[in-house]
């Protein structure tokens, strides 16, 4: 039996290919490849998919599309303590997870098993053993390993926006909050990868650029291609999720997280999101989020990371366009932000404090 783990990273397409796993999880059982439940909202959901097929899976719940992030939330819980994060609701032990694992596959026999969790990008850092503790799973396995790594300057803008949409009070990316990153598995990629590579040395390795990914289709494409395993024909298609503020929105929502209530803060960012607000934001590629001097810092930074990447995948250049890290794009952010308050209306939003709080930004960035 081969065991393929999908362990990151943050922000690369990780919900799409869950989503696309979990919704044509019935038609890869029947062809031996299994995306596995771990506990019983999983396994009750996929019961009844198999007693009613033409049944829509329910894609909104977070234990039947991202199991392995519920396993992976349980297993470091458990090395450092705390509880899961809410949306997971509750769930079993360790121990108990495991137990459903392996008599799936007991009693279903596939021969490919797909893990598939970005928290799991987690684990080298600070709790290598949780991936031994994984990899004792299904001890016997063949394993291969794929994971998905950004430019890091499109990185930080992407998961800096991720913490800010669940409202995350943060400084500035050009304020502080890019250096927070850098000894983190949010730059240091090395961190993250080098105890996966040491704990799986005989792994096929699949170590993928993100703009190589976008250009096979994206990740469920590319994954699937990938991996080894033949997949059926005929499989639902994967939907865009897990869309990202834009950039010109990022610091009218940061600002919202630290200077509204909760409640406040949250419907600021539901209306920075909704599609029918009619705003049109300068595009991303325009907007410079860090500064000359801060991307200077961070090239010289990352160049041992990306050597690093390189020999491990033996290309010339892991990014091909790494000299972009040190060049700003050409519009400030300031300008990204004062334009798109300058486009929120009195008709988008009602009198309330919402609209008094977008009054106040705008008077500050017309200053």
């Amino acid at each position: 039996m081969k065991v393929v783990i999908f362990f990151g990273h943050h922000k690369v397409g990780s919900t799409a290919l869950q989503a696309f796993l979990a919704r044509n999880a019935l038609p890869l059982m029947r062809s031996g490849i299994l995306y596995p439940s771990v506990e019983a909202e999983g396994l009750a959901h996929t019961l009844a998919r198999a007693l009613n097929p033409e049944s829509e899976p329910a894609l909104g719940a977070m234990n039947v599309r991202e199991p392995h992030n519920a396993l992976a939330f349980r297993m470091l819980t458990q090395a450092a303590g705390g509880k899961p994060p809410p949306w997971h609701g509750p769930l079993p032990g360790y121990a108990q997870m495991v137990r459903a694992l392996r008599l799936q596959v007991r009693f279903l026999k596939p021969h490919t098993v797909i893990l598939c969790s970005e928290v799991m990008s987690n684990f080298g850092a600070h709790h290598p053993e949780l991936i031994d503790d994984l990899r004792a799973i299904f001890p016997d396995a063949d394993y291969e390993l794929y994971c998905v790594l950004r430019r890091p300057d499109e990185y930080l803008v992407s998961w800096h926006a991720q913490r800010l949409r669940f409202g995350d009070k943060l400084a500035a990316l050009s304020a502080g909050a890019a250096k927070r990153y850098f000894a983190s598995i949010h730059f240091d990629y090395k961190k993250l990868l080098a105890p996966w590579v040491e704990r799986f040395p005989e792994a096929r390795l699949h170590i993928r650029n993100y703009a190589d990914v976008l250009a096979a289709g994206g990740s469920t494409e590319d994954f699937t291609a990938l991996c080894g395993s033949d997949f059926p024909a005929g499989l639902a298609a994967a939907e865009r999720t897990n869309t990202s503020l834009p950039r010109a929105a990022m610091e009218i929502a940061r600002r919202g997280n630290c200077d509204l209530s909760e409640d406040e803060a949250r419907d600021l960012r539901n209306f920075l999101f909704d599609p029918e607000n009619g705003l049109r934001p300068i595009a991303n590629s325009e907007i410079e989020m860090f500064g000359t001097a801060l991307r200077a810092d961070m090239a010289d930074r990352f160049a041992p990371i990306h050597d690093y990447l390189s020999k491990l995948t033996g290309r010339p250049a892991f990014f091909p366009d790494i000299a972009e890290v040190a060049r700003p794009n050409p519009l400030p952010e300031a300008e990204a932000v004062a334009d798109l308050l300058a486009q929120i209306g009195r008709r988008q939003l009602p009198e309330g404090p919402l609209r008094a709080y977008i009054d106040t930004l705008r008077r500050d960035y017309a200053a």
